[in-house]
């Protein structure tokens, strides 16, 4: 009997693997400028306007970036990427802090956006890939659920320090909290593994990678229909994401009651996320009857116009968390190594895209009708997937493309 077998060495590898990746996402998500960095462009003296127009500049940046970016992850070393972006943060963050203007403002949004662009299909390529060589590949539905939970816990951590910590040193404190985590989080980067060969990184270079990537996508159905079902799933709950706080504002109840509504919503999302490896045996109809009872229990909640509504947003909002994992591993068993972060990049493009839609939506609704009721229009969407996905024969998850 050997003191170190194979299967010993595996679960070590697995351990640390996760390890690091839920210290990863963690630190990357501490950032306590989260709920205060609107208030700093407004107390720098930013109309309403101009802190509008920064918002869309982050959001332009991270959709021009979001698939070459995915590319160059395939290309390139993607641990590389992994800790070179958290440092992109760190840099935007310490300009808002150190020299508040809108040129400052601005610049750290892109450095946001492009750090945001590097990680996004990176950290799912390389994860997916480790676990694959590691004999493990079955766990990355329950992997990437704590991952997505780990991120959840540090922006609820964040929540409830920023104001202390405020109190305490101001922006310049919140400020430096933020970009001690980003670079934590680089320096957990670095530990990440990555066993990608000198080859199968440089590959034909980004833009060779790129377009055959795309190209995939448009020949394979199969992949072609998991690269749309993310969207499908994430991008109108991310939006409404947003709007929470003025639903829980309409229940009634005092503004200092708010945050704790808030609190329970992602307490409940962050449950859901803890729930994808076992969920990972839902076949088609089963995802179909989650997004189905999610979108129900959305209307439901958000028509009540009560605490206790809110409590039933919460429950769909983690059901779409749960069906956005595994749609997320349905795309992960499709698609080979090659081109992992490439075509995962094209997925978050089209979430960020769908997402930009759904808030022009709420806002030509909004200007009609109360929040909860544009809740449960939105609602109608998931219903549709729901319905086009039960349409289809129950499916295994597709077998995993074998290491070359």
């Amino acid at each position: 009997m050997t003191l170190f077998s194979p299967a010993r060495v595996r679960t070590t590898g697995v351990r640390r693997l996760t390890s690091t990746l839920y210290g990863y996402a963690f630190l990357d998500d501490f950032v306590l400028l989260y709920p205060v960095y609107a208030l700093l462009f407004a107390d720098t003296g930013m109309s309403l306007w101009q802190i509008s127009t920064l918002f869309a500049l982050w959001s332009v940046t991270a959709v021009v970036l979001e698939v070459p970016s995915g590319a160059l992850a395939d290309a390139v070393s993607r641990r590389l990427l992994l800790w070179i972006g958290p440092l992109c943060n760190a840099v935007g963050f310490a300009l808002w802090v150190i020299v508040p203007a809108y040129w400052s403002f601005a610049l750290g949004f892109v450095l946001w956006g492009v750090g945001g662009a590097l990680c996004s299909g990176s950290l799912e390529a390389l994860a997916y890939d480790e676990l694959e060589r590691a004999g493990a590949a079955d766990r990355y539905a329950r992997v990437m659920g704590r991952v997505r939970a780990a991120r959840l816990l540090a922006t609820m951590a964040s929540i409830g320090l920023a104001g202390p910590v405020f109190t305490l040193g101001g922006y310049p404190a919140v400020g430096a909290a933020s970009v001690l985590a980003c670079v934590l989080a680089a320096v957990a980067a670095t530990r990440l593994p990555e066993h990608r060969t000198r080859h199968e990184a440089e590959n034909d270079g980004w833009w060779a990678t790129l377009r055959t990537g795309l190209g995939e996508a448009r020949r394979n159905r199969s992949v072609r229909g998991a690269l749309l079902l993310i969207p499908a799933v994430a991008a109108v709950w991310g939006a409404l994401d947003e709007y929470t706080p003025l639903l829980a504002r309409d229940t009634g109840v005092a503004e200092a009651t708010v945050p704790y509504l808030i609190l329970l919503v992602w307490t409940l999302v962050t449950a859901a996320s803890l729930l994808a490896g076992p969920a990972e045996r839902l076949g088609t109809t089963g995802m179909a009857w989650l997004l189905a009872g999610s979108a129900l229990a959305l209307a439901v909640g958000a028509g009540l116009r009560t605490p206790a509504g809110i409590a039933l947003v919460g429950l769909a909002f983690g059901g779409f968390q749960l069906a956005e994992v595994l749609a997320d591993v349905r795309l992960q068993h499709r698609i080979d190594d090659a081109r992992r972060a490439t075509l995962t990049s094209v997925a978050s493009l089209g979430t960020e895209l769908v997402t930009v839609v759904t808030f022009a939506a709420y806002a030509l609704l909004g200007a009609h009708a109360a929040h909860s009721t544009v809740f449960v229009v939105l609602a109608v969407p998931y219903l549709v997937t729901a319905v086009a996905l039960g349409s289809r024969r129950n499916e295994s998850p597709p077998e995993r493309p074998r290491a070359q």
